[in-house]
């Protein structure tokens, strides 16, 4: 039974390696595990990641990469263009605030202050223009602060309508989700949403909160999405245009 239990177990074999596929160099991540019965491929924002059986041949994992070699390829540039550039902080930087862009305004000060939003522009006092993760520490606790506000703003006018009664609402840090909802009433929301226009706002918010109705994503869980928001198809399509940047950390 032991025996079985650490065969059960057997830790991944993982190796980076580089291929060339279509006349392009790819670097990608080869896992292998005993628990595989097939050969199978993965791209996301880490890029491509290989699974293969533990005692799969080499020829058999070069005849996949090359059959897939013009899919790999073509999945891995539509990444790169998807992927968020990371903003550089400094003055006259331009970052987005609820669909609005904002220049950044960096002013050297002695004493710390709170960020001031004045038309298009956000001024943030610091004691050093040339650290960028104060500037940054900076901006996204102002942030925070404004989502967690908003956020209170939207689930107050959504819930009613609704009849539902979230029992807490918390900002996420999440990499992957705008949002979430637990079993427990438990909404989070991610603080980047802070960035998007009201109206996708409002939508994840609307999404969050229709969990509390329907644990799922069933036809009776969509109902009750369109119900407070008739035209949720079209703002969840435009959300997926947002990215989340991996670059900005926040607390919880």
């Amino acid at each position: 039974m032991l025996e079985k239990f650490r065969r059960l177990i057997t830790p991944l074999a993982v190796e980076q390696r580089t291929v060339n596929l279509d006349g392009t160099q790819v670097t990608y991540t080869l896992k292998r595990t005993s628990r595989r019965r097939s050969i199978g491929l993965r791209i996301d924002n880490h890029g491509l990641t290989v699974n293969m059986p533990l005692r799969a041949s080499e020829k058999w994992l070069h005849d996949v990469l090359q059959d897939k070699a013009h899919w790999v390829v073509k999945k891995l540039e539509n990444w790169q263009a998807r992927k968020p550039i990371a903003p550089q902080w400094q003055d006259g930087q331009s970052i987005f605030f609820m669909g609005e862009a904002l220049t950044l305004r960096v002013v050297v000060s002695l004493f710390a202050a709170p960020p001031l939003l004045h038309g298009t522009q956000l001024f943030v006092h610091v004691t050093d223009d040339a650290n960028e993760a104060l500037i940054e520490q900076v901006v996204t606790q102002w942030y925070q602060r404004e989502a967690k506000s908003l956020y209170k703003e939207c689930v107050a006018h959504y819930a009613p309508l609704m009849d539902v009664a979230p029992r807490m609402v918390k900002l996420s840090s999440a990499r992957t989700q705008w949002g979430s909802c637990t079993t427990r009433g438990d909404v989070r929301l991610n603080w980047q949403l802070i960035k998007m226009p009201l109206h996708l706002i409002d939508y994840v918010v609307v999404h969050e909160l229709a969990h509390l109705v329907e644990m799922n994503h069933s036809k009776a869980f969509w109902q009750v999405v369109e119900n407070a928001c008739p035209d949720y198809a079209k703002r969840r399509r435009e959300l997926k245009q947002w990215q989340i940047s991996p670059s900005w950390q926040a607390e919880n």
